[in-house]
C-alpha cells in the first residue's frame, strides 16, 4: 500500500519528550520568600500588589496569602490591610 508524503516524512522524526508541568508554588510561600528579601518591618496589601511576585498581585490572592502567613505567625495584623513582618529563621535552631 502506498503511503503519503507526510507518513514518509514522519517516519524518521524522533519522538518529542513530554514536558512535565512546573509545580505551582502556593501564593503564601511566594509571599514569604519575597518578604525575606524585602527590607522594612511592615507590609501593606498595596505594596504586595504593586511590588510582590506576579502570581500574587491580585487583591484577593494577596490578602489571602497574607492571612495564611498571619495564621502561621509570619505576619501580625496592624489593621485590615497592613501587617508587621515577623523576622524569624526559616529553619529551627537545633
Amino acid at each position: 500500500m502506498a503511503s503519503n508524503l507526510f507518513d514518509r516524512l514522519d517516519r524518521g522524526r524522533p519522538t518529542l519528550a513530554k514536558k512535565e508541568p512546573k509545580p505551582q508554588t502556593e501564593p503564601a510561600q511566594l509571599l514569604l520568600n519575597w518578604l525575606h528579601h524585602r527590607p522594612g518591618t511592615t507590609i501593606t496589601a498595596r505594596e504586595i500588589r504593586n511590588h510582590g511576585p506576579r502570581p500574587i498581585r491580585d487583591r484577593e490572592i494577596a490578602i489571602s496569602a497574607a492571612q495564611v502567613l498571619t495564621a502561621h505567625g509570619w505576619l501580625t495584623p496592624i489593621n485590615s490591610y497592613t501587617w508587621q513582618i515577623i523576622r524569624q529563621p526559616l529553619t529551627p535552631n537545633q
